[in-house]
């Protein structure tokens, strides 16, 4: 040993202190390695195993120690400059604050991380209070890194902020937005992750995958993605659909348009022809009876003077009848089948109920079947769907009749 000290010291004095740096950056390097892969491997069993976020906070707490062990070991390297040894005894103070700063923002994600495996997370996350301690924690740790380093005290810097308030106030306007925003959002339950919304104004139509201080992610159904500011969601109107999904039943509010011409009122073989509808049998009971009794009180008046069945009231009560027996119509719900406002298109008779179920492929089956079987029986009561003519139509009508038509 004697022997290796009279070697070193037999070196120039920039030899000196290369050497001692050299074999600081060792020692440093040595136990980073050691606290790094084999302490933290002999502890990751201990730790979460269903999670990385623990075991990165843990690295980066790791980090302090190779930084304390430059900052107090620079005073051993000889031959150094006083003002270098303070510059490196500063830079390392000041790295250690950030590398608690970084470790306590893992430990914050890890934090978010288990809540959300919590069932009633999806109602009431955290991750945006989550993001607002971890602003405060960064703004605190620059300041005690900016104080060490100019050796002054953290408490004269903060005086100092009281005269950039409006400024501070102006770069994190969209921080403070945010905060509010996220608060309301929570505390009255208004966005939860999952919720299907809409908002035209921001181009989103899907399921809400994410909520933060900043933004709210939504997932639209052709798989894009919108990034919503947090404030907007208090300061404009979205529509969430979790409603409809908490109700179990969605609504369809579909009218078909009827050509006015085929409306009319029944005659005998036609009121014979719709009693074929079992679901008809109590309405035209019914009906029969109200329409004998109203005709009672002027007999032998002109049949144009009586009440009589038309066709478009029996389909009306028809569809109502089918409805009310439908196996996948919620008849706890409103129902309702209404004539809506003549128009040019013809005259719209609108059905409104709600279905008994809200995954969107069943509900699109189930529309479907109950149109496609009102529209196909149309016919059976003398009725006709409105439809604009075709181009093919045109050239129909303007065909010649030929001899073997006419003649037919």
């Amino acid at each position: 040993m004697n022997e290796l000290q009279t070697l070193f010291f037999e070196q120039p004095l920039w030899a000196q202190s290369a050497i001692g740096l050299i074999a600081l950056a060792l020692v440093a390097a040595i136990v980073n390695f050691l606290i790094k892969h084999v302490l933290l491997r002999l502890a990751a069993p201990f730790l979460d195993t269903r999670s990385l976020t623990a075991d990165k906070a843990a690295a980066r707490l790791a980090n302090v120690v190779p930084a304390m062990i430059v900052g107090n070991g620079i005073n051993l390297v000889p031959n150094l400059p006083p003002k270098v040894v303070l510059v490196v005894q500063n830079v390392c103070d000041a790295l250690i604050v950030v590398f608690i700063a970084f470790a306590i923002s893992g430990a914050l994600n890890y934090v978010n991380e288990v809540y959300a495996r919590r069932p009633e997370a999806k109602n009431r996350p955290i991750k945006g209070y989550v993001q607002v301690l971890k602003i405060v924690i960064y703004c605190g740790a620059a300041i005690l890194a900016i104080a060490t380093l100019m050796e002054r005290s953290p408490l004269l810097l903060l005086s100092g902020l009281g005269a950039m308030a409006a400024v501070l106030l102006l770069v994190f306007k969209d921080t403070i937005l945010s905060l509010v925003a996220s608060v309301q959002l929570s505390s009255n339950d208004m966005l939860r992750v999952g919720d299907w919304i809409e908002m035209p104004s921001m181009s989103a139509d899907g399921d809400v995958i994410d909520i933060a201080l900043h933004t709210v992610k939504v997932q639209n159904f052709d798989k894009t993605i919108t990034t919503i500011p947090t404030y907007k969601l208090i300061t404009e109107s979205y529509r969430n659909w979790r409603g409809m999904k908490e109700a179990g039943g969605r609504r369809i509010k579909r009218a078909i348009h009827i050509d006015q011409s085929a409306i009319g009122f029944l005659s005998d073989a036609e009121d014979e022809k719709v009693r074929r509808f079992r679901l008809l049998g109590d309405y035209l009971d019914a009906k029969r009876a109200e329409l004998a009794e109203w005709n009672e009180k002027s007999p032998g008046e002109n049949p144009v003077n009586a009440r009589r069945l038309t066709n478009i009231g029996t389909f009306r009560a028809y569809v109502a009848a089918y409805l009310k027996a439908h196996p996948h119509v919620r008849e706890d719900m409103t129902m309702l089948v209404r004539q809506l406002e003549p128009e040019p298109e013809g005259l719209p008779l609108e059905i409104y109920c709600f279905t008994d179920t809200t995954d969107w492929n069943e509900y699109e089956r189930i529309q479907a079947d109950i149109f496609d079987h009102l529209i196909a029986i149309l016919p059976e009561f003398g009725l006709a769907l409105y439809q604009q003519p075709s181009g093919l139509d045109m050239r129909a009508v303007g065909q010649p009749v030929t001899s073997g038509s006419a003649a037919g």
